[in-house]
C-alpha cells in the first residue's frame, strides 16, 4: 500500500510540475488536454488525479505554497543581514519558478485565499523590509507597503524572464536584486 501511495504521489507531483510550466507559459489558454499531453499521461489519468481544472489549480496552489513556505523557512531570514535575506527570498521565489508563476495567476482569481497566503508568504518579506528600514539598510522614506509592492512587482517580472527563457534563475535573481537593492542608477 505504501508503494502504491508513493507512486500516486510521484505521478501527481509530475502532473503538477508540468501543469505549472504549461500554465506559466500559456496562461488561461492552456487546456487540460494540453497539460495531459505535456505530462505524458492520458486525459483519463489526468482526470483521475485532478477531476477538473479547479482541482488541478488547487493542487498546484497547495504545492506552490508548500514549496515557497519551505524556501522562506530555509532562508532563515531572521538570522542574516537584510541584503542577504532579500537575496535568499528572491532566489527562493524565482527558483520555485513556474509554480510561483501559476500561483500568481491563481491569486488574481481567488482573492478569498489571498489573506492566508499573504500571511504565510508576504508577512515574512514585509518583516524583513521593516528590519531593513530600522537598521538603515533600506530607505526610510519609502513605506513598507510600497517597498513590498515594488519588490513583488520586480519579482514577478524577473520570473517572467525566466519562464520565457530570456534569463536563467541566477541571472534574473541577480538583476532583480541589483535593481531593488541598488536602484537602476550607475555608481
Amino acid at each position: 500500500m505504501v508503494r502504491q501511495s508513493s507512486l500516486h504521489d510521484r505521478v501527481a507531483a509530475g502532473i503538477l510540475d508540468t501543469a505549472a510550466e504549461v500554465l506559466a507559459r500559456r496562461g488561461e489558454a492552456a487546456s487540460m488536454a494540453e497539460i495531459a499531453d505535456a505530462a505524458g499521461v492520458g486525459r483519463a489519468t489526468l482526470y483521475r488525479y485532478f477531476p477538473n481544472r479547479d482541482a488541478l489549480i488547487r493542487g498546484l496552489t497547495a504545492a506552490a505554497v508548500t514549496e515557497l513556505c519551505d524556501r522562506i523557512a530555509d532562508a532563515e531570514l531572521g538570522s542574516v543581514a537584510v541584503p542577504e535575506g532579500v537575496a535568499r527570498v528572491t532566489r527562493g521565489f524565482i527558483g520555485a519558478g513556474t509554480k510561483y508563476g501559476a500561483l500568481l495567476q491563481t491569486l488574481r482569481k481567488q482573492p478569498a485565499d489571498q489573506a492566508e497566503l499573504d500571511k504565510k508568504l508576504g508577512e515574512p518579506v514585509r518583516e524583513l523590509l521593516r528590519r531593513g528600514i530600522a537598521d538603515g539598510t533600506l530607505r526610510a522614506d519609502i513605506p513598507v507597503p510600497v517597498l513590498f509592492d515594488l519588490f513583488t512587482g520586480l519579482l514577478e517580472r524577473a520570473l517572467h524572464l525566466v519562464v520565457r527563457e530570456e534569463l536563467g534563475v541566477e541571472q534574473a535573481s541577480s538583476a532583480m536584486l541589483t535593481v531593488f537593492l541598488d536602484g537602476a542608477r550607475t555608481g
